[in-house]
This record gives C-alpha cells, structure tokens and sequence, in this order.
C-alpha cells in the first residue's frame, strides 16, 4: 500500500532493445536476465495508470549489445555515448519513478449550522411582530 504522494521507483529490462533481442534469439534462456519476464515501458506505464500512480521522471541505459569481450565492448562504447540522443527508448535498462495521486477532498459542514443560522435570523423579525401587535395605536 502506497500512501498518498508517495513515490515509487521501478527497474526493469526494456523487450524492445538490443538486449531484448538477444533474449528472443538466445538458445541459452537458463542464466540471469535471460531467463526473467521483460515488461516494456508503456505496459508498465498502463499498470501505473490502473493503480492512480503517475509517471513523474525515468531514464534508459545500457545501449550496447550484450557482449562479454572487452574488444566489443570497446567497440561498442559510440552506442552508449550516443544512445540517448539517438534512440533514447532502445535502452536495454529502464528505470521509471511514479507518485500516487489522490484527488483532494474538500470539507462539507454539516447542514445543522445552517438551520441554528436561520433560526437566530428569524428570531428578532418574530419577536418585533409580536411587540408591534401588543403596542397601543
């Protein structure tokens, strides 16, 4: 349970990106984060919607490809210097903070107020009726 104007962050890997695409073409699923469900970014972003949370701030990362050689990773490097500025949703990392928006409420007084104000309102127009009807003409 999240209280109202809190905030949450998720992370999770991005389907849609180079890493996505090797989960789907890997024969090798058994090794960590092959193996875990990816859940893209606007079906996270539907999930907050459902649940009154708003996407307030995120930022992808990790443009390469999911290589273990040092010579390819250095190969590579251009794809995460440039990679939020050309392609900024093909991150293969996602990290997305949301807050719970609650509507405000606004108080209501109770309508006895109302009825002790209108009462005391009627009491002097009653009592100089009943003064003006006892005087001598």
């Amino acid at each position: 349970m999240l209280v109202p104007e809190g905030s949450v962050v998720v992370a999770g890997f991005n389907p849609y990106s180079l890493w996505g695409a090797k989960r789907r073409l890997s024969r090798r699923k058994e090794l960590p984060p092959w193996r875990g469900h990816y859940i893209s970014v606007p079906r996270l972003k539907d999930w907050f919607a459902l649940l009154g949370l708003e996407p307030s701030a995120g930022a992808f990362g990790c443009y390469a490809p999911a290589v273990t050689q040092e010579k390819w990773l250095q190969r590579f490097q251009f794809l995460d210097l440039a990679g939020d500025r050309w392609w900024p949703i093909a991150g293969a990392v996602y990290v997305i903070q949301a807050v719970k928006r609650v509507p405000g409420m606004r108080v209501i007084m109770p309508k006895w107020h109302d009825r002790m104000a209108r009462a005391k309102a009627l009491i002097p127009v009653a009592q100089r009726g009943a003064a003006q009807r006892t005087s001598p003409q």
